[in-house]
């Protein structure tokens, strides 16, 4: 980072800082992953400069004869990465891929349905404070009150009573797998539309080791972060040929203008290193690592929805435990583990502080961290909330020798995986 450096030593410092945060910290975020050199290296590529408004073979601009073949290569590979048809690569990020949809499928104050935010859902998905909730009448599904998994026939009914035309099925906080067939025929039996959001599971799908929406979803959209490990942007696929003027076309010219090339040359990459067996590889192994946490927390008696895993996502629920979501991400903030607070279903806490926090297994997976590391980390989380228990000031907590050896714990395990070791700065 020698030109940043001499050109702007206050921005090199920020991000000289930020790294050796990532680099020193376990990072327990269900939505974050740490790309490779060359998906970063694509990103801060010369391709960067240049304006590419349409679609290959069709701009606005002249001179888009190389950008035009580094996207139909996203393209072609994201197809072949989730066996369907077709794929528009730009979306800038998840939720601009879901706001195209619905401005491709519905029109103003359509109705949609999809899972409340409280039980795992996402707010891109009609919650009120959302441009998708504002602009449509949104209603929401639950979970099983007792057993917090998808409630299928609740959800058959709520559609046979609530006639929405789009229905939703993927979640931010889900950690169970997902039925998709069973969504697709609750949405024929309606004439709706049926959209998978698979931002969270897209690199364990890719992977085979999570079910695949295709080819019973009529459009589905992800991130390529999260477990698919690329940078930060969107995708959308789908299968029906008539769907695809509508879908390009809200994209491009109806949410967005020029598209960032260098983020789709990374997308590429990030879709050609998702074939590869090391990847499915780890894929396993993010599974692995988070069914390892999970049966941790079970064993020490710190409760968790659902009981366990299907995927990358843990969710602790703290009901039971007398601390509150954001005490704990904080304080696990302070000796290094990075996670976020997050509802539980049927939360009677704001989001703002919550009753639960999330965790995943995606980045610390990506350092190389196993099942058995997984367990130690698990462990000390749950002695953190034993210790929260009983504390109710933050700065108690990080004198407490719970905080203390915790913290150099954390600090021999970031040191036992480097991550970037070799980033020039």
């Amino acid at each position: 980072m020698n030109s940043i450096k001499d050109t702007d030593y206050e921005v090199y410092k920020i991000i000289l800082k930020e790294l050796h945060r990532q680099q020193n910290s376990i990072e327990l975020i269900a939505s974050e992953n740490f790309v490779s050199s060359a998906v970063m290296e694509a990103c801060g590529s010369v391709l960067t400069n240049k304006y590419a408004e349409g679609y290959p073979k069709k701009r606005y601009y002249d001179g888009c004869e190389y950008v035009d073949e580094v996207e139909a290569l996203a393209i072609n590979r994201v197809k072949l990465l989730f066996n369907c048809s077709f794929a528009n690569v730009q979306p800038h990020s998840g939720t601009q891929a879901n706001q195209a949809v619905f401005s491709a499928l519905l029109k103003p104050y359509d109705k949609i349905m999809s899972l409340s935010l409280d039980c795992g859902g996402h707010l891109t998905h009609g919650s009120s404070v959302s441009m998708s909730g504002k602009w449509f009448n949104a209603v929401h599904y639950k979970l099983n009150p007792e057993t917090h998994v998808l409630d299928y026939d609740h959800i058959y009914d709520m559609a046979q009573n609530e006639k929405p035309k789009l229905i939703i099925a993927g979640y931010s906080a889900y950690p169970r797998v997902i039925d998709f067939k069973k969504f697709r025929e609750i949405a024929d039996s309606i004439g709706a539309y049926f959209m998978a959001d698979i931002a969270h599971y897209a690199g364990l799908i890719a992977a085979e080791l999570y079910p695949t929406p295709f080819p019973y979803a009529h459009v589905v959209t992800a991130t390529t972060h999260k477990t698919l490990r690329g940078p930060r942007g969107g995708v959308i696929l789908w299968n029906d040929d008539t769907l695809s003027k509508l879908i390009n076309n809200a994209v491009f010219p109806g949410i967005q203008g020029g598209p960032l090339m260098h983020i789709i040359a990374a997308k590429a990459v990030a879709f050609k290193e998702a074939m590869s067996p090391n990847f499915r590889e780890y894929a396993k192994n993010v599974i692995n690592n988070a069914k390892a946490m999970a049966t941790c927390f079970s064993d020490i008696g710190i409760n968790t929805v659902t009981g366990g895993t299907d995927s990358h996502i843990i969710l602790i629920d703290l009901r039971k435990h007398g601390v509150d979501g954001i005490t704990l991400s904080r304080a696990l903030n302070s000796i290094g583990i990075t996670c976020n607070k997050n509802s539980v279903p049927f939360d009677e806490l704001k989001p703002a502080y919550t009753s639960g926090v999330r965790i995943g297994t995606p980045a610390i997976t990506t350092r190389g961290i196993t099942t058995d590391v997984c367990y130690e980390i698990a462990s000390h989380i749950a002695d953190c909330i034993n210790v929260l228990r009983d504390i109710n000031d933050m700065g108690d907590f990080t004198e407490t020798a719970c905080a203390k050896n915790i913290g150099e714990q954390v600090k021999l395990i970031c040191e036992k995986y480097p991550l970037y070791r070799d980033l020039v700065v």
